[in-house]
This record gives structure tokens, C-alpha cells and sequence, in this order.
């Protein structure tokens, strides 16, 4: 992607539209504004506002307090719940609702025989994903060969999903270590196979869900799995500039994760919506579902300590530097008390890589509120925790690596120094113009502004915009 090119925005699901229709009719007849709909749910104005317009798919757990605000009969959850069917012959009911909405994308299942060239791990937990039925307790895997024969019954036709049910948990728990082998894969350099692998194997556990819940019971270790690929494959198209379609996956993915009952995959899933709508540039959105994660359950350290992080840098993009400084603060705090069920749960938020995670988050929040407020003081800030966290990443993680380095950049650049910004950057310029990940050309987007608008005359970064310029073409 060029820098500077912006794109196109996402066509509104239609679903969200109807909502929103729906949604504004019942507003209008109990005769309340957006801004006291919203004071009454707990919700900012502009949210509700999108909500309306179909931009934005309504959080579970907003869609029936709206119901019961606004007197509206149980007709917005049912709405939700039941997405618009198909056409049906004449004289036939339609389909009853069900757990198991349209899924984007819904293609052919095809080859499973190759799935990734990573290591296979033989326990879990693995990459942080623990079994969907045993929780962390240290699972044996299945062998990759006996996984993929398994896998023919999953991905192919619909008589053959019910022969999987006799090795539930052996395939539950090597789906698990493939969806593992894929992240790692993604931490190097993610790629359209492997997007295509998450999703294919993710339309067969939601196959092997729908024959189980048609079955009478309810599903619980696949749905927990579901939720898991949901939010990876999420993730994969956020990363592509997809916004329509990674909404879409998180959406599922938390209905998945609240059906089982599954507080973990909720906030997880919470922190990437809150990511995929700051990408956007909707801040109060963000603010919005870094808001939900803390309420998930507030006992929990790790969750609280993710909502503070990214409570921090909405409100710094809101302009708002107390209640960024505050979260921030509150963040470091909670995230040095974190304790044995935190450390059990959230494995990825301790030791190096949780100081990894947290100094990331930070030195992107005070980047932010340097770049709104022009405070080089805040700007050096965010230079010493970027700089901490990209101390302390490994090697394969490529992507996070650039996106860094480039953050570290424009952080100099916002602390007065560009001749250390096009220093640093220009050893991965090439490859960052190069690349697809959306939140690395978000990133050398604000570098380039930052440049161009206050040192444009300067003769190294003259140079450095036209290496960008050649890189591009």
C-alpha cells in the first residue's frame, strides 16, 4: 500500500442496516435524542449514532439493554439472533434461529492435507491457546498425520462431520495445536494461504458445531474453538485492510465465546474490535469496546489492565491527556500486581513478553497524545517505551518488528528530531512500503505526515520522501 493512499470505505452489511432502521424507529417513538440513548446504556452518542447508520455492529451485551430501555418487546435481540433468511416455498415456516449465523466467505472447505510448516507442538497450551474442553491443564496433542485424516471427516461433505464425534477431543485438541502452528506462521509474515487456511478449518468446527447442536446439545468445546479461530482469522483480515470482513469474525466470535461461556476469548476478542475501529479512525468506538473489555469481569487483573491500555490511547486520540495519563498509570500498576490466576490465564501478558505488550501499548498511546497535543516532553516518553518493548522481541516476530521501528521513528520525529526518524526508518523503508499489514501502513502513514508537514525542506528528509516515492512505484 502507498503511503497516502486511502481506502475505500467498507460497504455496510446490510443486517446492521436493518438494525440501525430498527433501532432509530424505537429511539424516535420513546422520544429521546442519540445523547440521552446513550446516557441511559452507558454508551457514547457518536456510537449510537453509527449503530443507526449501520456502521457498527451492536456489542452482545448493549443489544438488550437497548430492548429494555427503549420498551422494544425483545424486537432488536430477536433481530440480531435471526439473521435474514433466504426465500422458503410457499406455505413452509421460515428457519427457527439458531447459534450459527451466515458466515463470510462461505466457500468450498477444500485441501486440509498441508497445513503449515511450523513445528507441531505435543502439549497444550501452545502460541497462549489453551483446549477448548480441558482448559490449561496440559493436553497431550494428536500427531500431524492423524490429524489430517481426521480432518477429512471435518471439512467434507455434511454426512461425514458426525464420524468425527467419536474422537471429539482428540480432534478438538489438534485443531487446536494447527490453529497454534498458524499464528506462529502469522508472527513471521502472514499470508493470504494461510488467512484461507484459518478460515477453512474455522467453516468446518462451526460444521461439526451446527451437527452437534442439531443434535440436541450444546457444543461447548467447539464452540470455544470457533471463537478462538474466529478471533485469529479476524485478525488475519484486519491486517489485509478487510474492516467489513474482520467485523464480521469478531462478531461471530463473541457470540461463540458467550454461548460457552468463555470470559477469556470475550476480552481477547473485545481488545481486537477496539483495534480494528482505532484503524478506522473512529476513536469514541474504540473507547466504546476498550470500555466493554473491563467489563467482563473486573476480578480479573489481565482484563482490566488491557481495558486501561486501551482506554489510554482512545482517549488519546479523543485529545483527553488526564484520562490518558490515568490509564496508563493505572495500567503499569495493575500489570505489576498481576497474580497466579492472571499469569495462568494470560500467559502472553507476564514475564518478558507481557512488559513486551505493555510498553507497546504505551509508547502507541503517548505517540498519539504527542502527535494531538505537539508535547515533545510526552513525545520523548514514548520514545523510551517503544524502545523498551522493541528490546525485548524475538526474532520471528517480523511484522511487529517494522511496525515498531517505525513507531519508534515517528516517535523522534514528534520529539523534534527527524534526522533520527529517517535514520531509523530508512533501513526498512523498502520493506515497509512493501507490505500489506494495514497496521504497518498506518504506521508509516503518520511517520511520512509527520515529516512532510514540519521538516519538509531539510535535505535528509527530502532524500527519505524520495525513496518513499521510488519504493512506491
Amino acid at each position: 500500500m502507498s503511503v497516502g493512499m486511502s481506502r475505500a470505505a467498507d460497504p455496510v452489511e446490510p443486517g446492521w442496516a436493518e438494525f440501525g432502521r430498527l433501532l432509530r424507529f424505537h429511539r424516535r417513538r420513546a422520544g429521546l435524542t442519540q445523547l440521552q440513548l446513550g446516557r441511559r446504556v452507558g454508551y457514547h452518542h457518536s456510537f449510537i449514532s453509527r449503530l443507526e447508520g449501520g456502521l457498527r455492529e451492536p456489542p452482545f451485551d448493549l443489544v438488550n439493554r437497548l430492548d429494555a430501555v427503549l420498551g422494544a418487546g425483545g424486537g432488536l435481540a430477536a433481530l440480531v439472533a435471526s439473521p435474514p433468511a433466504p426465500p422458503c416455498a410457499p406455505g413452509l415456516p421460515p428457519a427457527a434461529p439458531t447459534l450459527f449465523s451466515p458466515i463470510p466467505g462461505a466457500d468450498a472447505p477444500g485441501d486440509t492435507a498441508s497445513l503449515t510448516a511450523q513445528p507441531w507442538p505435543s502439549r497444550l497450551p501452545a502460541e497462549g491457546l489453551a483446549c477448548p474442553l480441558h482448559g490449561r491443564v496440559g493436553c497431550a496433542t494428536p500427531d500431524r498425520g492423524a490429524v489430517t485424516d481426521l480432518l477429512a471427516g471435518l471439512t467434507g461433505p455434511y454426512d461425514r462431520v458426525g464420524e468425527t464425534a467419536g474422537a471429539e477431543a482428540e480432534l478438538l485438541h489438534g485443531l487446536t495445536a494447527a490453529l497454534a502452528c498458524l499464528v506462529r506462521e502469522a508472527f513471521g509474515h502472514a499470508t493470504d494461504a494461510c488467512a484461507s487456511t484459518v478460515e477453512r478449518l474455522l467453516r468446518g468446527v462451526v460444521r461439526w458445531a451446527e451437527a452437534a447442536n442439531a443434535g440436541g446439545r450444546l457444543p461447548y468445546g467447539q464452540l470455544r474453538l470457533a471463537a478462538q479461530y474466529a478471533q485469529v482469522a479476524g485478525r488475519l483480515r484486519m491486517e489485509r485492510g478487510q474492516s467489513g470482513v474482520a467485523m464480521a469474525w469478531f462478531g461471530h466470535g463473541l457470540r461463540w465465546a458467550d454461548a460457552a461461556q468463555d470470559a477469556e476469548a470475550r476480552a481477547t476478542l473485545l481488545s481486537d474490535m477496539s483495534t480494528l475501529v482505532r484503524l478506522d479512525g473512529d476513536p469514541a468506538s474504540m473507547l466504546v469496546y476498550a470500555q466493554a473489555i473491563g467489563a467482563v469481569d473486573v476480578k480479573r487483573r489481565w482484563m482490566m489492565t488491557l481495558a486501561d491500555l486501551y482506554q489510554a490511547r482512545a482517549y488519546a486520540l479523543g485529545h483527553d491527556v488526564a484520562a490518558c495519563r490515568r490509564h496508563l498509570s493505572m495500567a503499569r500498576r495493575r500489570f505489576a500486581r498481576l497474580d497466579d490466576r492472571d499469569r495462568l490465564e494470560a500467559p502472553w501478558l507476564t514475564g518478558a513478553e507481557g512488559v513486551l505488550r505493555v510498553e507497546s501499548a504505551a509508547g502507541g498511546a503517548l505517540r498519539d497524545l504527542a502527535v494531538v497535543t505537539g508535547d515533545r516532553a510526552v513525545a520523548r516518553r514514548a520514545v523510551e517505551a517503544t524502545a523498551r518493548s522493541y528490546a525485548l522481541l524475538p526474532p520471528v516476530m517480523r511484522s511487529t518488528r517494522l511496525l515498531l521501528t517505525l513507531r519508534l521513528a515517528d516517535s523522534w520525529a514528534c520529539a523534534g528530531d527527524p534526522v533520527a526518524a529517517v535514520t531509523l526508518a530508512g533501513p526498512v523503508l523498502q520493506e515497509a512500503v512493501g507490505a500489506r499489514e494495514l497496521t504497518v501502513a498506518v504506521e508509516l502513514r503518520g511517520l511520512h505526515r509527520r515529516l512532510a508537514g514540519r521538516w519538509g525542506d531539510l535535505p535528509e528528509v527530502r532524500e527519505y520522501r524520495e525513496r518513499v516515492r521510488a519504493a512506491s512505484e
